[in-house]
């Protein structure tokens, strides 16, 4: 079935599939790793043709803002341009490790998949991300786990910074902020890969003061899956 490689809000449109399924579901986000947080999370249930990423192309200015800073707003965007159903930070800020957080959503007729995305914290464009994941027509409880992946769009130097798409650095909220040293000398220069792929994950080190990087190594570093989704269909 083709999907809308194109993430540009201004250019998704909605789409008539043929095929109706309105269900009320719930959706569960939890966060799996030792000392990584996400920011406020979307899951969106929108068209078969409709698309946040897609793995091996380039990340589109919308997946840009919420990889490297959290930012929802070009999402949402995407969302409203779609018709898709969206639930936007059910966990009322960032989702600490360990911890899940859900909502319940009415989906619309023709809206069949499910999308979530979530910045990583501490990364540099590091996202949590479900990709057109079909929503089962019966009943009962689905889970699926959900990688780390790689906006492509900014090096993963592991420093501390702003969080603003294209400049670079890594935002670092409250909770992150005893735990991230400084004086880093950067991790690495440009990706080599510049599409949304597989995150390799951080590298850190155990200098709070110099070093090449701001990242705890004993804290922030993870091996994938990061996050477990789970649906229940009524």
């Amino acid at each position: 079935m083709k999907r809308i490689k194109t993430l540009s809000a201004a250019a998704l449109l909605a789409v008539t599939t043929g095929q109706s399924l309105a269900a009320d579901i719930t959706v569960e986000i939890q966060n799996l790793s030792h000392g990584l947080y996400f920011t406020p999370i979307a899951a969106l249930v929108h068209s078969p043709d409709a698309s946040l990423f897609e793995v091996g192309e380039t990340a589109s200015t919308e997946l840009q803002m919420m990889a490297e800073g959290g930012s929802l707003d070009g999402i949402t965007s995407i969302a409203t341009a779609t018709s898709a159903d969206m639930i936007t930070n059910p966990a009322g800020g960032l989702l600490a490790p360990t911890m899940s957080a859900s909502a319940d959503i009415m989906t619309t007729d023709g809206n069949t998949e499910l999308s979530v995305v979530a910045m990583i914290l501490p990364s540099n464009d590091g996202f949590i991300g479900l990709d057109n994941w079909e929503i089962p027509t019966e009943a009962g409880t689905y889970s699926v786990y959900i990688n780390a992946y790689d906006a492509g769009t900014e090096a993963n130097d592991e420093l501390r910074g702003s969080g603003a798409p294209g400049m670079a650095g890594m935002p670092v909220p409250p909770p992150l902020d005893p735990l991230l040293g400084t004086g880093g000398s950067g991790v690495a220069a440009a990706d080599a890969n510049p599409t949304v792929h597989i995150h390799r994950g951080n590298i850190g080190d155990d200098s709070l003061t110099d070093g090449a990087s701001d990242v705890s190594n004993s804290v922030h570093r993870w091996l994938n899956p990061v996050a477990k989704v789970t649906v229940t269909v009524r």
